[in-house]
Order: structure tokens, then sequence, then C-alpha cells
């Protein structure tokens, strides 16, 4: 029995309401050159960069904040340019793919 049960037997006169709409997602403009997902060490630490993003700077930002949230690590937007500290290149160009995004692993 789940919940939607349990509520009608609580409730047998109510009407349910339609479903609220799902919140639209920011469509982020995709490209037909992938994205390039490399791996480097500044000062002894690891980071991943992600480069080669032809749309605008506001939504390759976006992107970045999504990323650096999925994986909960910090990060910045340089130089078009998304860092992000630690290794996470796999998780990184798997969440690029489910976005709709060709990625290109280079290094290692």
């Amino acid at each position: 029995m789940d919940l939607e049960d349990q509520l009608k037997k609580l409730f047998p006169d109510h009407v349910p309401s339609e479903t609220p709409e799902e919140k639209e997602k920011p469509t982020v403009w995709l490209q037909d050159d992938p994205l390039i997902c490399k791996y480097e060490k500044r000062k002894g630490k690891p980071i991943t960069i992600i480069e080669g993003y032809n749309g605008a700077d506001s939504d390759f930002k976006q992107l970045a904040r999504e990323i650096k949230q999925l994986l909960s690590v910090g990060g910045s937007f340089k130089n078009e340019q998304i860092i992000i500290q630690g290794d996470y290149r796999d998780r990184i160009m798997q969440f690029l793919k489910d976005k709709g995004f060709k990625v290109k692993r280079v290094g290692g």
C-alpha cells in the first residue's frame, strides 16, 4: 500500500489537485566539439580541468556550479576553464554525458 492509498483512506472526500509542474531546468547550449576533461597537479595537489566550451560564460559558470554541488568540492571558473579540486574525471565525465555533452578525456 503506497502513500497515496493511505491518504485516500484517511481523507475519502478529498479531491487531489493536479500535480505541480516540474520546475524547468535551465538549458545549457550544447556544442558539436567535445569538452576536454584533463587532470593536472598544481603545487602538489590534484585538480580536474574542463575546457573547450563555446557557449556563453554564464552557462559555463552554471555548469561549474552544478558540478561543484554534485561532487561537494571546491572549484572555480577562470579563463574559460572550470577548475575542480581533486581527481574526479570519471564522475564529471559521466555527469556531462548525462547532460548531453560529448566529453574527451586527456592525460591518463
